[in-house]
């Protein structure tokens, strides 16, 4: 038996394949295609404190390697959420997580305590790439003081795993992970998308209604890839990577860099197989490499 478990602090999952958030839906979407309860763990879509419609459309568009994205963290919120979707999921045999955003620290705040009281969800991811609007809307995951200060106050109201989601447009993003670990974090996910846009040569225009979008895919597994690399030397607590997986081998490359576990997300639209070919084929790469436990494999590249 190859031991696939890992754990993230007291967030036991039974193996390392978790879903991105905004790729996933809710987890029932995905029900006619595969048992949701094989997954690691599912991060639902982003939730705000009030209901939100999105950005105008488009708001996503093909790149080569990619793609981009505005969707504009469109969901019914957080109460909706709790009276509506939560009874229908939470029957899901796997870590059901709440990814939370909000432009405020006291949005952040309310909708982690709400979500708090929930039994059957054992940990929020915070999105801290949202836009603090008290502070000209500049993203709270961009400087180190911002994101210490968002942490730091839901670390206060919130009792169970705490992960936080992690900007790539930052210049140091090792400086950002020290800072919310130092807040309360017990795990940090990253990279979260890369901020690009596209030009419809036709039409002469930007293709997104926003301009600019979030760019995912395999295009950006390099830079994910390194930005796990280096949190890895920087903070003690587990790591979650994701960027561009989009089959077993990309996972294990995040797992040698040294994430402990790993979200797939663009892949999703791909192919919405695609989480379970992925945990067979950890489990394959294992057994052909004589890998008893998953967890020898992890930050194992850091050794050279």
């Amino acid at each position: 038996m190859i031991q696939l478990a890992v754990n993230i602090k007291e967030l036991a999952l039974k193996n390392p394949v978790m879903t991105a958030s905004g790729t996933f839906g809710y987890g029932t979407e995905f029900e006619d295609f595969i048992d949701v309860g094989r997954l690691g763990g599912i991060v639902v879509k982003g939730t705000t404190g009030s209901r939100r419609e999105g950005n105008p459309y488009p708001r996503m568009a093909e790149t080569p390697a990619g793609m981009l994205n505005a969707v504009g963290l469109q969901n019914k919120g957080v109460d909706a959420f709790i009276a509506d979707i939560y009874p229908n999921i939470r029957h899901y045999q796997t870590n059901i997580i709440v990814n939370v955003s909000g432009s405020t620290i006291d949005e952040y705040v309310s909708i982690a305590e709400k979500i708090n009281a929930l039994d059957d969800i054992p940990a929020i991811e915070l999105n801290i790439s949202c836009p603090n609007v008290k502070e000209g809307g500049m993203a709270f995951g961009t400087s180190c003081s911002s994101a210490h200060h968002v942490v730091e106050a839901v670390r206060k109201a919130y009792s169970k795993t705490l992960i936080v989601k992690l900007s790539p447009n930052v210049g140091n993003i090792a400086e950002i992970a020290m800072a919310v670990e130092d807040a309360g974090a017990d795990s940090v996910s990253l990279i979260n998308t890369l901020l690009g846009m596209a030009i419809d040569a036709n039409t002469r225009k930007p293709v997104l209604s926003t301009i600019t979008g979030g760019l995912s895919g395999p295009a950006v597994k390099p830079v994910a890839l390194r930005m796990v690399w280096q949190v890895y030397k920087a903070v003690r607590i587990p790591i979650i990577g994701l960027g561009g997986i989009m089959n077993a081998t990309d996972a294990i490359e995040f797992l040698l860099a040294g994430a402990t576990a790993i979200q797939v997300g663009t892949a999703n639209f791909i192919d919405p197989q695609v989480t379970i070919k992925i945990i067979d084929g950890i489990e394959e790469y294992c057994g052909r490499h004589g890998v008893k436990s998953i967890n020898e494999l992890i930050g194992y590249a850091h050794k050279y």
